[in-house]
C-alpha cells in the first residue's frame, strides 16, 4: 500500500525517478518483510486456545503452534493469539457463551477448518469449497491481468535466456541420443489438452501401451534420468522451455502443475473434483511444488490436490509473490527434485 501511494504521487505530479531503483527497492522490501515474517514465527510461535468438541482433534497434527486445550469455559489463559473452535459442532451453551465473550473482548475466534487451512496451506476436499469471495470461480480480473504480465515477462525472458537455452539444448544432444526437447500432452486451463515443452532429462525409450501410466510417473532415483538431467531437474532449468507455453497463453509462471493426460484420466476417476484444479492456468511452479515436491502415488496426489485447492481458493497476487520467493529457495536447495 505504501509503495502504491508513492507511485501514485510520482505519476500524478510527474516526478522524475529511476525505474531500476524503484523496482529494486520494492523487491528488497518484499523479501525483507517476508524473511522477518518467517523468522518471527519461528522465534515466537502462535499460541491458540482450543475449545473442545467437533473436529478440533485434527489440530494435534499441526506443528509450529502452541495449542492450549481448554478444559472448561472458566479456564483462563493469558497471551493467546486467538481461540479456535469447530463452529459447526453442537457446542454447549456455556461454550457458546465463552466464544461470544472472547469475540466481544477483541480476541480473534477462528473456525477449525479456517485455521487448519491457513497453517497447513492445504484445503481438505470435503466438498467443492467456495473461495473467500463466495464463488467457485477465482478472481476473473486478476486472471486477465496476470495473463498480460505473464506474456510480457515470458517474451522478455525468452530473449534474455536464448543463449542459455541453446547451450542446454546442445549439451543434451551431445550427452545422449534423442531430441533436446521433450513434448507431452497435458491437461490445462479449462480442461483442454495442450503440448507442454521441457528439456529432455531422461534417456529416450519406447514405452509399451500397458506401461504408459507407470512410465509417466518419475520415481525417486529413476534410472532413466541422465547425469545432466539430474542437474537440470534439481535447478529447474528443465522447465524453461515452458516459456513458450506461457507466450501461447497455455500456462502461467505460477499455478497448479499441468498433469499428463494419461495421469489426469486416472486421477479424475480416483479423486473427487480433480478437474476443478484446471479452473486456473497451470504454472511452471506452484503452491504444491514449493510445499510438497513431486508426487508418485494416489496418496501423494490427494495431498497435492489439497495444496492446489488452497491456491485456487486464495488466488491472489500476494500468494503468487510468496510462491515466487519460495521457488527461488527451492531452486537453490533442489527440494522435491527427482
Amino acid at each position: 500500500l505504501s509503495y502504491g501511494l508513492v507511485y501514485l504521487v510520482i505519476f500524478l505530479f510527474r516526478i522524475d525517478y529511476s525505474a531500476f531503483q524503484a523496482a529494486g527497492s520494492l523487491t528488497l522490501s518484499i523479501f525483507w518483510y517476508f524473511s522477518l515474517s518467517i523468522l518471527s514465527r519461528r522465534l515466537d510461535p502462535y499460541s491458540l486456545a482450543v475449545v473442545p468438541g467437533g473436529a478440533v482433534s485434527r489440530l494435534e497434527e499441526i506443528g509450529g503452534v502452541n495449542w492450549h486445550w481448554l478444559r472448561s469455559p472458566e479456564t483462563i489463559i493469558d497471551r493467546v493469539s486467538g481461540v479456535v473452535a469447530d463452529l459447526r459442532a453442537e457446542l454447549s451453551d456455556d461454550w457458546e457463551r465463552y466464544i461470544a465473550d472472547q469475540a466481544l473482548a477483541g480476541v480473534p475466534v477462528y473456525h477449525v477448518k479456517q485455521i487448519s487451512e491457513s497453517l497447513t496451506g492445504r484445503v481438505e476436499i470435503e466438498h467443492l469449497s467456495e473461495n473467500t469471495l463466495g464463488s467457485l470461480n477465482p478472481n476473473q480480473a486478476y486472471i486477465k491481468i496476470k495473463q498480460v504480465i505473464d506474456w510480457l515477462s515470458a517474451v522478455l525472458a525468452l530473449i534474455v535466456l536464448a543463449p542459455l537455452l541453446l547451450l542446454v539444448a546442445l549439451m543434451i544432444r551431445l550427452e545422449s541420443p534423442g531430441p533436446a526437447i521433450f513434448r507431452q500432452e497435458r491437461l490445462g486451463y479449462g480442461g483442454k489438452s495442450f503440448t507442454v515443452y521441457k528439456f529432455r532429462t531422461m534417456a529416450v525409450s519406447a514405452p509399451e501401451a500397458a506401461n504408459v501410466r507407470s512410465l509417466a510417473v518419475t520415481k525417486p532415483g529413476d534410472s532413466r534420468i541422465t547425469r545432466l538431467g539430474r542437474f537440470l531437474r534439481r535447478s529447474r532449468i528443465d522447465e524453461l522451455p515452458q516459456l513458450i507455453n506461457i507466450v501461447r497463453s497455455e500456462m502461467s509462471w505460477i499455478g497448479p502443475r499441468p498433469e499428463a493426460t494419461v495421469l489426469s484420466s486416472h486421477y479424475s476417476m480416483a479423486l473427487p473434483f480433480y478437474r476443478y484444479r484446471n479452473i486456473v492456468r497451470p504454472g511452471i511452479s506452484g503452491w504444491a511444488q514449493v510445499n510438497q515436491g513431486y508426487v508418485s502415488d494416489d496418496d501423494d496426489e490427494i495431498e497435492k490436490l489439497h495444496y492446489d485447492f488452497y491456491y485456487i481458493k486464495n488466488f491472489s497476487p500476494w500468494l503468487d509473490i510468496v510462491i515466487v520467493l519460495r521457488t527461488l529457495k527451492t531452486m537453490l536447495s533442489g527440494f522435491g527434485s527427482r
